[in-house]
């Protein structure tokens, strides 16, 4: 895993590890229509749209810095509705004299929007863009693509789970104003899982669909069974780090009714709403509480327009 490495980096260190018999640039050439292919089927993660549609319609400035060459970030901006013009500036490696872990990236976009770099708050994914960041004197989220590399970012300001955690207030910026009632619509997410016992098992998306990495905390929507009775689900999701491997654990608590009567079930999931990341403490009554609260929640959000009039979701119901 090389991630925040530039491809002309990632490119020489694959090459020798598996020792391959060709040049950096064949491998190139070989690899980029596998990865545009790819980059057809990617998703924003949970939260981003909410937070560049924020930013946009407050007017702040923000600029996407990446280690890619311009050309490739360009292409995956492309990809995504309304990208192309949400951001002032987009920038990659190739514009800079050297690529993250540098500052140089960073402190261009600084320059190119008019603003002083102390300034500047960066949302990372990668260590490499974190050290980036912190080297350039800004401030620095870290919202790791990787869970079980989270305890290795320390460096960063602060680090989050998931992008829907971010509280732009903090940092000097306008808040979010989105909140329905203790909680947030989201844009749906889909996955399928095997239900049996309180916790769903997940089957392997597609590229297309399944449940992101960085889903972590409360949400609430609904789950559609396999005789398609509808059901009102509460969801956490968290990582077991007890085992040598993080783990990811989903529990399903049915808004109204028994969890037993649905039991060894394959399960169609959409999630449309947020209510929070996890408690610290487990198997306590304080945990139960919050668990007990968010059902409330859940079940009133799961009532009201603000959750049922999306088109995915009178579909899906």
């Amino acid at each position: 895993m090389r991630l925040g490495v530039t491809h002309k980096e990632s490119r020489i260190a694959i090459i020798k590890d598996y020792d391959l018999p060709i040049s950096p640039e064949q491998f190139t050439e070989e690899i980029m229509p596998m990865y545009r292919e790819k980059w057809l089927l990617a998703q924003a993660l949970p939260g981003a749209n909410r937070l560049i549609k924020h930013l946009h319609s407050k007017k702040v400035p923000f600029a996407l810095a990446s280690n890619s060459i311009t050309k490739n970030v360009e292409a995956k901006v492309s990809h995504q509705p309304g990208w192309s013009k949400y951001f002032s500036i987009v920038l990659g490696s190739d514009q800079v004299k050297s690529g993250k872990p540098s500052p140089d990236i960073f402190l261009e976009a600084a320059n190119r929007m008019g603003v002083n770099a102390a300034c500047c708050l960066v949302i990372e994914d990668s260590l490499t863009g974190v050290k980036a960041g912190k080297a350039a004197g800004m401030k620095v989220v870290a919202v790791p693509s990787l869970p079980s590399e989270s305890n290795d970012f320390s460096v960063a300001d602060i680090v989050l789970h998931s992008l829907l955690e971010l509280q732009p207030e903090v940092w000097g910026l306008p808040p979010f104003e989105d909140w329905v009632d203790g909680a947030l619509p989201i844009e749906p997410i889909y996955f399928r899982g095997l239900y049996r016992n309180g916790l769903l098992h997940e089957f392997a998306g597609d590229g297309a669909s399944g449940l992101p990495d960085q889903v972590f905390g409360f949400y609430f929507g609904w789950a559609k069974d396999e005789s398609s009775n509808i059901l009102k689900i509460l969801m956490s999701v968290k990582w077991d780090g007890g085992s040598c491997s993080l783990k990811k654990v989903i529990n399903i608590c049915l808004v109204d009714g028994s969890n037993e009567a649905t039991s060894d079930q394959d399960m169609q999931i959409m999630l449309v709403g947020y209510i929070g990341r996890q408690s610290n403490k487990e198997n306590s009554a304080s945990e139960k509480e919050l668990l007990e609260e968010n059902k409330v929640i859940a079940k009133g959000a799961l009532d009201s327009s603000a959750f049922t009039n999306h088109s995915s979701t009178r579909s899906f119901l």
